[in-house]
């Protein structure tokens, strides 16, 4: 019975994710959860470092987000970007930003 636990409150978590993310609503739009971060200077340094083809992905789902959004439509269903395709693509670049300002503010404090 211990055993079954974890497996159902992990289900659980997925469920709920899932939920939490069709609820957010920007997939209605096409857009990815990485999207959607507020832009500061770590994360447009992330964006500067994207590949270009991942950069122009992204700009096309937001131009696209922000025609729909100013036609008060949204995409048909089948082309809802899904939890299970939405790829956090951002976040090894913002990591790496991240990790490089702490370095530079380490290094300025000596």
């Amino acid at each position: 019975m211990a055993s079954r636990a974890p497996a159902a409150t992990s289900r659980l978590m997925v469920g709920f994710r899932k939920w939490y993310y069709n609820a957010c609503g920007f997939n209605k739009f096409g857009l990815m959860r990485d999207d959607t971060i507020n832009e500061d200077t770590d994360v447009k340094e992330a964006i500067r470092r994207l590949p270009e083809q991942v950069y122009n992905d992204r700009m096309f789902r937001l131009k696209r987000a922000l025609d729909l959004s100013m036609k008060q439509q949204i995409l048909p269903k089948d082309q809802w970007t899904k939890y299970e395709e939405d790829v956090h693509y951002l976040e090894p670049y913002l990591e790496e930003v991240m990790c490089e300002r702490k370095e530079k503010e380490e290094w300025a404090k000596k």
